[in-house]
């Protein structure tokens, strides 16, 4: 991927951004849980919610979307690659991207069953910082804090 091109999300974007998150997350290798929203929901999600908030990236390849990222404060929120263009590269561009835009610390969530993602943001210098039974979130499903930088997380899990 030497000519991927990363931008800000656009209104004309967010069907095809919202594809990507979808065949990200409903890949036959997938270590994630199914989605609980319909396809139209999350194409709604990503053109009434992400959109507006302005915090989306899209990666582009030879004119299509092959990835999308969403910061949400400090928190790297939204990371999904095309599973085409997996392995490539273009999701550690985009932490390196999250990193330029919060030079202060990043967390963000994974699921426990995700060890791809885990592994992932390890070599991207992510550490864990506590695991849930999911409660928390919308799946319900296990998960792993993890965090980079001077993340405040970071400072509360050495106290």
């Amino acid at each position: 991927m030497d000519d991927v091109w990363i931008r800000p999300l656009e209104p004309y974007d967010t069907d095809e951004a919202a594809a990507v998150w979808w065949r990200s997350r409903h890949a036959q290798d997938s270590q994630l849980p199914p989605a609980i929203h319909s396809e139209e929901q999350v194409r709604g999600w990503f053109a009434e919610v992400l959109l507006p908030d302005g915090q989306t990236w899209v990666a582009i390849d030879d004119g299509r979307i092959v990835a999308v990222l969403t910061l949400d404060g400090d928190d790297l929120d939204q990371l999904y690659v095309d599973p085409e263009a997996a392995g490539q590269g273009v999701g550690s561009t985009l932490v390196d991207l999250a990193k330029d835009l919060r030079p202060g610390g990043l967390a963000l969530w994974t699921f426990q069953s995700n060890t791809r993602a885990q592994e992932f943001y390890r070599r991207h210098g992510f550490t864990e910082v506590r695991r849930t039974d999911g409660a928390d979130n919308e799946e319900h499903v296990p998960d792993v804090r993890m965090v980079w930088g001077a993340h405040p997380e970071r400072l509360e899990s050495w106290a």
